[in-house]
């Protein structure tokens, strides 16, 4: 139970009825905790001095024996005038927290009975708890205890507060870290550059960058040193959530209160221009860099580079690459590595020869996500014996792989019709420690079905080889469309009860291969009522689950219904294939003069 609880206690009565509570609660603890005390039980409280009981207190607080301690209390009020003070109840709630068997809800307990009915807590009252909730981590409770604490009047010692502005910030908690910083701020309490710097990086992760902006301008309002270190992050967080006005906006911002913007600053802008393919603004950034002094670095010409060969403009990135050199900022292979990607991607096999040498020119040597690059852009394009023989030369050359190489290696030999080779050289990786994840068993998976190697396919589905967690959505679609095709009734329903029990959700690719089943099947009522839950509870039919549809009606002669349905997708935004309505049309009259045609050819 969180110390912030809130208790209601209206009558006056209501203490006396909480501490006997209190008292019956925690008899079992005092039981095992309080068998030093036997003798002194046997002593009349009333007979005892105010010393005597506050010892009695102070020991049966510190057993974790908080009725007994409270017990005490109750005699000092009834036989010694003026007792107890608010320090005895504060070295009791010291002596609790010490402990180390703190029940939270009884201490909030005591702490409500002394605002409502008294002694009033003090300073060293709110002290007492709050480094007690801090060094046992229970940091939300400190945050309630801190706000306590300031509307009582009391300031918390800047020590506490930057304590828990530090394991607030460990904890990833920043709306907490956010009001300790208030308070931090409304009793001139300013944290280090460095824990302000991990809030506003917490702030922006988590998509709070407005709060993060006013926290900024909160600080450089009250005089306080903002450097690069607690804007930037800013910057960035707006430009990576394709917020590039805004991030304009402070970085004009920063220009009107004189911060200096770094390399670090524009870098930002550059990458929010690139990812918004506002190249013109882009290559202006870069020109206002130079006439400022700031060097663009080999980060800021990474990230403009790797936005155009993402757009494409694989010529505009060969050209950038060569102003870089001659401006003396020398590539690194990860900017090689990105257009070599994209040159593979367009199948540019000159380019890919002239940048390969320059490569190896420089001295540099190619790594796995060179191999990466090549090896998938080439996949790519087709050309699955190149990929072959080089990723398989890596691989006995026992250069540094990872599973990205292993994936595409894996991924060639299915595409040249080598699922079961593949499958035989993952589970000789796995021999050797490899950890294959599901992506290489899909990848093979797939690979089987394609080659109609159906046994090998349910075999390997339903094997213990797959991680812990088991065959995911892919693997289950995979399965259940080669299921749907053969028509197998027996499949199709251990497949989805694999699902239901597996708490897997079938998604529309699922969906559409149930509709071509039960086209296959001649099952077309069936087939029409998983249409409309689709339409009415989701998921929402795609364009290849309409065409499904479509061929399925018209193969079982349904050429009015599937006029109807293309007609009602068509007006809810659903475009099936062109060429199927002319076929449905046609497919009417030749149905109408008795011809049959094969609606699968062409679509």
């Amino acid at each position: 139970m969180l110390f912030c609880t809130l208790y209601l206690l209206p009558k006056r009565g209501r203490l006396f009825f909480s501490l006997s509570h209190l008292m019956s609660v925690s008899t079992s603890c005092c039981a095992a905790q309080d068998t030093g005390f036997l003798s002194d039980d046997n002593v009349l409280l009333e007979s005892c001095e105010y010393g005597e009981l506050q010892q009695r207190m102070q020991r049966h607080a510190a057993s974790g024996c908080i009725s007994k301690a409270l017990e005490t209390l109750n005699c000092m009020r009834d036989h010694v005038p003026g007792k107890p003070t608010v320090y005895d109840y504060n070295a009791m709630i010291r002596y609790f927290l010490k402990s180390g068997s703190v029940a939270f809800d009884v201490l909030f307990e005591v702490y409500s009975g002394m605002k409502r009915f008294g002694p009033s807590p003090n300073l060293l009252t709110y002290q007492t708890l709050l480094n007690g909730m801090i060094s046992v981590g229970r940091l939300k409770d400190a945050v309630y205890i801190t706000d306590e604490m300031m509307a009582a009047g009391f300031s918390p010692s800047f020590t506490n507060l930057s304590k828990l502005f530090k394991k607030l910030l460990k904890t990833v908690s920043v709306d907490d870290a956010v009001l300790v910083l208030e308070i931090m701020l409304s009793v001139n309490y300013i944290p280090s550059q460095c824990d302000v710097s991990a809030l506003i990086q917490g702030l922006c992760q988590v998509g709070m960058v407005r709060v993060a902006f006013s926290l900024f301008v909160k600080l450089s309002g009250k005089g306080y040193f903002c450097g690069g270190i607690i804007y930037n992050p800013i910057l960035w967080a707006l430009c990576k959530s394709k917020q590039t006005c805004a991030a304009l906006a402070v970085f004009g911002f920063l220009e009107k209160k004189g911060f200096v913007r770094s390399v670090y600053s524009y870098t930002a802008l550059v990458y929010g221009f690139g990812k918004d393919r506002l190249w013109r603004e882009a290559f202006c950034c870069l020109e206002e860099m130079e006439k400022v002094g700031s060097k663009p670095s080999v980060v800021t010409y990474t990230v403009l580079i790797k936005g155009l060969c993402d757009d494409g403009k694989v010529d505009v990135a060969l050209n950038l690459l060569g102003k870089m050199e001659e401006r003396g900022c020398d590539p690194d292979l990860i900017v090689y590595n990105i257009v070599l990607r994209e040159l593979c991607n367009q199948g540019r096999e000159v380019d890919i020869y002239d940048l390969v040498q320059v490569i190896d020119q420089k001295g540099l040597s190619p790594d796995m996500y060179t191999h990466a690059a090549l090896a998938g852009g080439m996949l790519k394009r087709g050309n699955v014996e190149v990929v072959n023989k080089l990723l398989l030369n890596i691989i006995l050359r026992r250069c540094s792989v990872d599973a990205v190489i292993y994936n595409i290696y894996l991924h060639s030999m299915c595409c040249n019709g080598n699922s079961g080779e593949a499958l035989s050289m993952l589970q000789s990786m796995m021999e050797k420690g490899f950890r294959p994840t599901n992506a290489q068993y899909n990848t093979i998976l797939k690979g089987l079905c394609k080659e109609r190697n159906f046994y090998e396919a349910f075999k390997l589905f339903d094997s213990i080889m797959w991680p812990s967690d088991g065959p995911d959505l892919i693997s289950f679609n995979t399965v259940l469309s080669v299921a749907c095709k053969l028509g197998n009734l027996s499949i199709v329903q251990r497949i989805l009860w694999q699902m239901e029990y597996d708490g897997i959700k079938l998604d529309v690719v699922s969906f559409t291969s149930l509709i071509q089943y039960y086209c296959t099947s001649g099952k077309i009522t069936d087939c029409l009522k998983l249409v409309e839950s689709m339409v009415i509870n989701g998921p929402r039919p795609n364009t290849v689950t309409v065409n499904t549809l479509l061929i399925g009606l018209c193969k079982n002669q349904q050429f009015g219904l599937a006029e109807r349905y293309f007609n009602y997708f068509k007006q809810i935004g659903i475009s099936p294939d062109a060429r199927i309505y002319s076929r449905i049309k046609s497919g009417r009259y030749s149905y109408q003069v008795g011809e049959v045609l094969d609606f699968d050819k062409g679509t």
